[in-house]
C-alpha cells in the first residue's frame, strides 16, 4: 500500500517530525518557507500539511491539494488557513488549543504585571543611564477588578492567577455556563459593556472573526473607567488600534500591553511603538520551550491519525470523532451511508428537504456524523465530479436548497435499532429504513413497504403488480440473462394490489435485462442499484 505524505511547511518541534518519519506508513517531507506558487505545484502529492502561522493555506492551495485530507496549524489561530475554501473540499483543518494554554495565560499575566509596574520602562530608563523613581510609580493588582473576556482555557487560566494575586474577576463569554463561572469563582456578566464598564484591568481571550473585530473600539473605551489598563494577548484586530491610541492620549486608558497586532510585524508608523504607556512584545505568547515541544508534538500526532485512520481531535470544520467513537458509532455509519446511497436512487427529482429519524438505542449516542454520512451517500451520485464526504455534505446539501433535519422517534420502538431517512418536496416523499438483526445491517422499509434485504453489492427493485406469473417471468428473465439470485424480499399492499419486490443479486443487471422485465405488463418498473 502507497504511504501517505506529509508536508511540514513551517518549523515544529523536532520530535514532532521525529514521530512522523518513524511511522512505517508515512513519507515526511519538511520545506519551510514555501510561496503560494510553490505550494500549488506541489499540493497535490500531500494527503496532509502541518503549518504555523507563516505558511498561509490559500483556496488556490485547496483546490490543487487534491488528495489532502487535513491541515494541522501548531497553536491556536488559523488566520492563515481558508476555513471556508477546506470545508467546500472536504479537507479538515486541526488546531492545538491546549498545547501553548500555560505559556499564553503566563505571558499574557506577566505583561498585565509589567504594565501595572511600568517595568519595561524603568528598565530602559535604569540602562539609559536616569534614576526615575517618581515616574514610574505604578499601581497594585490587589483587589483591582479584572475583566476577562473569553473564558477559555486560557482566560481561565488566567482568572486563577489573578484570583491568586487578590483581584475581583469579572467575565464575559457566551458559552461559559453559571455554573462553570461559579467553580472558576468568577462574576459572569452578560455583555461585554457590563464587564468593561467596571474594569481597572481588561485581558482578551477570544477568537477573531466578523462578531469580535474591533471590539474594542472608540465607543467602548468611552465607557471604561478613566484609567483602565488593556491587555491581549489573543488576536490582532480585536482591538481598534488607532482608537486605543487616542485612549492613551487622553488618559481615559492608563495603559495597554500588547502581544498581537492587526499587522504583524507592526508599521514604522504605528503611534503605538512610541507611546510610552505601552508595553509591546512580537507574539510571544506561545514562545517557551514547553509550549513549541507540545504543539509540535500535539499537531504531528493529530495530522497523522486523521490521515491514517480518520480520527479527528481539535477540528475547526467537523465534528471531533476519537476512536473509542468510531467503534462506537462505527456500523451506523455504514448502514447510513448506504440508506443514503439508496434513497438516492428513488427520490423524487428536485428534493428541498432531508431528514433522518432515529429510534432505539442509537437516539442515545451523538449523531451528528451518522446524519452526515446519510447525507454523504445521498449527495455522492448527483455532485459530478467533486468530492463529497461527511465534512463538506452540509455545504453541498445548502448549495442546493435542500434543508436537513434530525429527529428522535419516540419509544416503543419496532426494532432495537432503527436509521430511517426521508428526503423529498411538497408534492411527494420518498422513505427507506435500515436496522440490524445481530450484528448484521438490513434494509427494512422502502417506499414505506416492509423488506428485508442485504445493503451491500446489487439491489434490483420492482414495482410490480400483484398477480400471479410476475414472479416467474422474474425468475425467468434472470436466467436467461444468467444473473444468479443471492435473496429475494415481497411486499404488498394487498391482494391483487401494487407490489415491491427487492432482490439481491450476483451481478449488476444490464440495461438489456431491465427492459426485458419491464415488457411485462405486470411490472412498472425495474430498477438497478449498486450499493
Amino acid at each position: 500500500m502507497a504511504k501517505h505524505k506529509i508536508l511540514v511547511a513551517d518549523s515544529i518541534s523536532e520530535k514532532g517530525i521525529d514521530d512522523l518519519k518513524n511511522d512505517p506508513d508515512i513519507d515526511v517531507d519538511v520545506k519551510f518557507g514555501l510561496s503560494e506558487d510553490e505550494l500549488v505545484a506541489c499540493a497535490a502529492e500531500y494527503s496532509g500539511i502541518i503549518v504555523r502561522s507563516a505558511t498561509k493555506i490559500t483556496e488556490r492551495v485547496i483546490e490543487a491539494a487534491t488528495n489532502l485530507k487535513a491541515v494541522g496549524r501548531a497553536g491556536v489561530g488559523v488566520d492563515n488557513i481558508d476555513i471556508p475554501a477546506a470545508t467546500k473540499h472536504g479537507v479538515i483543518v486541526m488546531n492545538t488549543p491546549a498545547g501553548n494554554t500555560i505559556s499564553t495565560a503566563e505571558h499574557a499575566f506577566s505583561l498585565m504585571t509589567s504594565m501595572a509596574r511600568t517595568i519595561p520602562q524603568a528598565h530602559a530608563s535604569v540602562v539609559a543611564g536616569r534614576w526615575d523613581r517618581k515616574k514610574y510609580e505604578g499601581v497594585e493588582l490587589y483587589k483591582k477588578t479584572l475583566a476577562v473576556l473569553g473564558m477559555g482555557r486560557i482566560g481561565s487560566e488566567f482568572a486563577k492567577r489573578a484570583l491568586a494575586f487578590g483581584m475581583r474577576v469579572v467575565a464575559y463569554d457566551p458559552y461559559l455556563a453559571a455554573s462553570q463561572a461559579k467553580i472558576l469563582r468568577v462574576e459572569l456578566c452578560e455583555t461585554i459593556d457590563e464587564a468593561i464598564a467596571q474594569a481597572d484591568f481588561i485581558t482578551m481571550h477570544m477568537p477573531k472573526n466578523d462578531e469580535t473585530h474591533h471590539m474594542i473600539n472608540a465607543e467602548r473605551i468611552a465607557l471604561m473607567k478613566p484609567g483602565v489598563r488593556i491587555v491581549n494577548c489573543a488576536r490582532g484586530g480585536l482591538i481598534d488600534e488607532v482608537a486605543l491610541h487616542a485612549g492613551i492620549e487622553s488618559g481615559q486608558v492608563a495603559g495597554a500591553a500588547l502581544d498581537v497586532y492587526e499587522t504583524e510585524p507592526p508599521a514604522e508608523d504605528n503611534p503605538l511603538l512610541k507611546n510610552e504607556n505601552v508595553v509591546l512584545t512580537p507574539h510571544l505568547g506561545a514562545s517557551t520551550q514547553e509550549a513549541q515541544e507540545n504543539v509540535g508534538i500535539e499537531i504531528a500526532h493529530t495530522v497523522r491519525d486523521a490521515v491514517l485512520n480518520g480520527t479527528v481531535v481539535n477540528s475547526i470544520n467537523t465534528p471531533n470523532i476519537d476512536e473509542k467513537t468510531i467503534e462506537e458509532i462505527g456500523p451506523y455509519l455504514n448502514l447510513a451511508e448506504v440508506l443514503g446511497k439508496l434513497i438516492s436512487h428513488i427520490a423524487p427529482q428536485q428534493p428541498d428537504f432531508f431528514r433522518i429519524n432515529y429510534c432505539g438505542k442509537v437516539s442515545d449516542v451523538d449523531t451528528t456524523l451518522i446524519t452526515r454520512s446519510a447525507l454523504k451517500g445521498f449527495l455522492q451520485t448527483s455532485s459530478g465530479e467533486a468530492v463529497v464526504n461527511t465534512l463538506n455534505a452540509p455545504s453541498f446539501a445548502e448549495n442546493r436548497g435542500i434543508r436537513v433535519t434530525e429527529s428522535r422517534i419516540p419509544a416503543p420502538c419496532e426494532f432495537t435499532d432503527l436509521i430511517e431517512v426521508e428526503t423529498g418536496n411538497d408534492s411527494e416523499t420518498t422513505t427507506v429504513a435500515g436496522t440490524f438483526f445481530g450484528n448484521q445491517p438490513r434494509i427494512v422499509k422502502i417506499r414505506d413497504r416492509s423488506v428485508e434485504a442485504t445493503p451491500e453489492g446489487h439491489l434490483l427493485m420492482l414495482e410490480n403488480l400483484d398477480s400471479p406469473g410476475v414472479v416467474g417471468h422474474v425468475g425467468k428473465t434472470l436466467g436467461e440473462h444468467e444473473v444468479n439470485i443471492a435473496s429475494m424480499s415481497l411486499s404488498r399492499n394487498k391482494i391483487g394490489g401494487r407490489a415491491l419486490s427487492v432482490l439481491n443479486l450476483d451481478s449488476a443487471p444490464s440495461d438489456k435485462l431491465l427492459a426485458d422485465l419491464e415488457a411485462h405488463e405486470g411490472i412498472h418498473e425495474a430498477k438497478a442499484i449498486s450499493l
